[in-house]
Formats: structure tokens, C-alpha cells, sequence
């Protein structure tokens, strides 16, 4: 088994490694320029062609992309307009039931929404600021952070880990929960970003290197073709940086969970003192890679797996921790009342 300990520079590296073999494979599938860019059969054979070479998780999700394809090629035919063939081609990438496939042109993006909309919100940003916060907080690095000293819980909510976290930022906002008996951390509506904010959290919570996953990337066209697993860690922050020890943490999640917010919860969720409270995640395992058609619209697309701390998968969500399963009612919100953040408080008070 190949450990890597160095999570920025080997998790890089292997990002790196397996974009340049999918660029190579983009590069050899592109060979023979196709004499009309323009033809909706050429443009359509080359989106499904790329999907089918390319997409990570058919197997995970038991599709038959030949039958897929076949069923909307039907659809199309020599007179076929740029927008109807946008649509079709867009209801055909909506069968791999995955946000990171886009199909973008110059009028429209293309987005599947039916991960987080059939399901409930369970999140009210007014009402936590309002009757939890009462608008009374600290703002900085994206997150939101707040001590209550009645029941002496720390609570830092982040939304999005496309915000950047400065590591004395991160300092100031733990020095200021340090003394609380438990600390809920809420990511309920992230919907990911960078992966690295996740080292940046996760290394604040362990005193040693702890397992961060896995990824494979494509070696060849087939849809089981892929590199053995590259495992990866991660490790505590300097001795000098704020750390979080000892005290149980609770997890807030919704199902509008996703991408990086999806692997941080399956990091944390495999700590002793961590557990996850609210809904099962959105998912959202697969690295996104990007490429082009022949009359310049471009796709995107889950390219490579990543797989949690045990092996998992973790393109279809990780759930609560054992009967922590919750849900926050729209209409209870409306009045103010947030049922997951009251468990966790809950918990963490009576710690």
C-alpha cells in the first residue's frame, strides 16, 4: 500500500498525473477533425463518445450509457437546431445523476438539480442568524462562529469551502471556543469548492496523521480501466497552531451537502470524538474534468473517484452517525425553530 503523506504537494501531484493521462486520451480521441463542427450527429457521437471513455462511475450506478445514448440519438436528426440539440444532449447527461457533469455553450449551462432538489432544505439561513445567533456573531474566512456561554458550546458555521480559510483567522475563531465543552462545526448548504480547506479544517482536529482516502483516475477507455488506488493523509497542524482536542465535535449536514463538503464529512465522520448530525450528504465523490466539442461547447464530468478514509464510495452521500439521522421541517423553520441544530445543541450542552 503506497502512503502519501504530504497531503498539498502528493494530492496535487496526483491530480496532476491523472490530468495529463486524460489529456493524452483527449489528445488520441481527437486525432481526425470531423468535416462539419456544426452537424448535430457529430457534435452528440462526440459528447457521448467522451462520456463513455471518460466518466468514472457507470458501474457504481449500474447504467447502460449504450442504451442511453442510443435512446436520444433517435431524437436527433440532420436539421436538428444548436438549442433543441443543447436540450437533448442535456437530458442525456442528466441520466448519470451527478452535479459535476455541466454541459456549457454560449446561451446556456447545462445543471442536474435532483441530487438536493427532491429533497428536503433543512436549512434556514434567516433563522440561525436570527433566533440562534440573534444577528450577535463573528464574521471572518467565510464562517460564521458564535460561543454560547449558557451552555458553554462552541459553533462555527461554513458555507462554502470556496472561501478560503486563513490559518490565523482559524487561530483567533478557536482561541475564542477554546474553553467550550463541545464545539458543533455547521456545513448544512455548502456545496463544496476547494479541497484543500478540508486539510485546512480537519488538521485543527487530530494530534497525528490520520487515512484522507483515495483516488484512481482512468488508464484506458473501458469502464472498469482504472490505476490502482493512490492514498493520501492527513496530518495535525504545527504545535504552535490552535488545535481543537479531546471535546466532542458534532457535524451539522443537509443533502445540499456536495463535492468538497461531501469528503469533509467523510473525514470527519471517521474521528472517535466526531459525529455527524441532520441528513444524508448530496455526494459528489467524483473529480471533475473538463473537455470540448467540435462546435466549442464544453463539458464536464466526474473523471476520477475519490473514496473515502475505509474504501468507501462516496459519490452517493455519507449518512448521519447511528441515530443521528434528523431533519428540520420547512414550517418549523419558518417559526424559528432549527430541529437539527437543536439536537446538536442538545448533545453538545449536556457533554
Amino acid at each position: 500500500m503506497k502512503i502519501i503523506s504530504n497531503f498539498k504537494n502528493s494530492f496535487f501531484s496526483i491530480l496532476i498525473h491523472a490530468s495529463v493521462i486524460i489529456s493524452a486520451m483527449a489528445l488520441s480521441g481527437c486525432a481526425q477533425e470531423p468535416s462539419d463542427p456544426s452537424d448535430p450527429y457529430v457534435n452528440f457521437d462526440a459528447l457521448a463518445d467522451i462520456i463513455d471513455s471518460r466518466y468514472c462511475f457507470f458501474a457504481d450506478k449500474n447504467i447502460d450509457w449504450q442504451e442511453v445514448r442510443e435512446r436520444y440519438r433517435k431524437r436527433i436528426n440532420p436539421g436538428t437546431k444548436q438549442l433543441e440539440l443543447f436540450n437533448i444532449c442535456a437530458e442525456m447527461l442528466d441520466e448519470l445523476q451527478d452535479g459535476h457533469v455541466n454541459l456549457t455553450s454560449r446561451f446556456n449551462t447545462s445543471y442536474y438539480r435532483k441530487w438536493w432538489s427532491d429533497y428536503p432544505q433543512d436549512f434556514n439561513l434567516r433563522t440561525l442568524q436570527e433566533y440562534y445567533l440573534g444577528f450577535n456573531y463573528g464574521s471572518t474566512s467565510g464562517m460564521l462562529y458564535k460561543y454560547f456561554e449558557d451552555i458553554e458550546v462552541g459553533y462555527i458555521y461554513y458555507p462554502s469551502f470556496s472561501s478560503g480559510i486563513s490559518e490565523l483567522n482559524l487561530d483567533y475563531v478557536l482561541a475564542q471556543l477554546y474553553d467550550s465543552k463541545a464545539l458543533i462545526i455547521d456545513i448544512r448548504d455548502n456545496g463544496g469548492g476547494l479541497l484543500t480547506n478540508i486539510d485546512v479544517l480537519i488538521r485543527r482536529l487530530i494530534d497525528k496523521e490520520i487515512p484522507g482516502g483515495s483516488i484512481c483516475h482512468k488508464t484506458g477507455p473501458g469502464h472498469d480501466s482504472f490505476s490502482s488506488p493512490y492514498y493520501f493523509t492527513y496530518k495535525s497542524a504545527p504545535d504552535y497552531r490552535i488545535h481543537y482536542l479531546g471535546k466532542p465535535v458534532y457535524i451539522l449536514t443537509n443533502r445540499s451537502c456536495y463535492s468538497a463538503a461531501n469528503a469533509f464529512a467523510a473525514v470527519a465522520k471517521s474521528l472517535p470524538n466526531v459525529k455527524i448530525v441532520g441528513a444524508r450528504t448530496g455526494g459528489g465523490g467524483g473529480l471533475p474534468f473538463s473537455s470540448e466539442l467540435p462546435n466549442g461547447w464544453s463539458v464536464r464530468f466526474s473523471a476520477s473517484p475519490l473514496y473515502g478514509p475505509d474504501g468507501e464510495v462516496t459519490e452517493f452521500g455519507i449518512d448521519p452517525s447511528p441515530g443521528l439521522e434528523c431533519h428540520s421541517p420547512e414550517e418549523e423553520l419558518a417559526q424559528g425553530r432549527d430541529a437539527i441544530l437543536n439536537l446538536a445543541l442538545q448533545l453538545a450542552g449536556a457533554n
